[in-house]
């Protein structure tokens, strides 16, 4: 008798994502199924996250599941952030400087 694993998509999800993939069937060069595994593998990381998060704001909420979350789940940079970046990367440069302070300036 074969049991269910506990972090398996349910199939109403699994069909959606098949439905996606063919509304646009050249999604990243790549074929349904390495698309389903895909979306399958960040679904599967997502939920585990989120039971770890759940089971550390229980047992630890000096913790708190709140920092795994951001720390294993980080929001990518905004364009300004990567545009300071790239200008710390020239620091001593001529005009960096003034490339830099415009930067902050602008509204994140």
């Amino acid at each position: 008798m074969s049991t269910q694993h506990p972090i398996t998509p349910p199939p109403e999800l699994v069909q959606q994502w098949e439905e996606q993939f063919l509304e646009r069937p050249t999604i990243n060069g790549c074929f349904i199924p390495s698309y389903i595994a895909a979306k399958a593998a960040q679904w599967g990381a997502d939920m585990e996250l989120e039971a770890c998060v759940e089971w550390l704001d229980r047992n630890s909420p000096v913790i708190g599941g709140f920092h795994l979350r951001i720390d294993r789940r980080p929001k990518p940079q905004s364009l300004k952030e990567q545009a300071l970046t790239a200008a710390a990367e020239l620091e001593g440069f001529k005009g960096v400087d003034t490339i830099r302070r415009a930067l902050e300036a602008l509204d994140d």
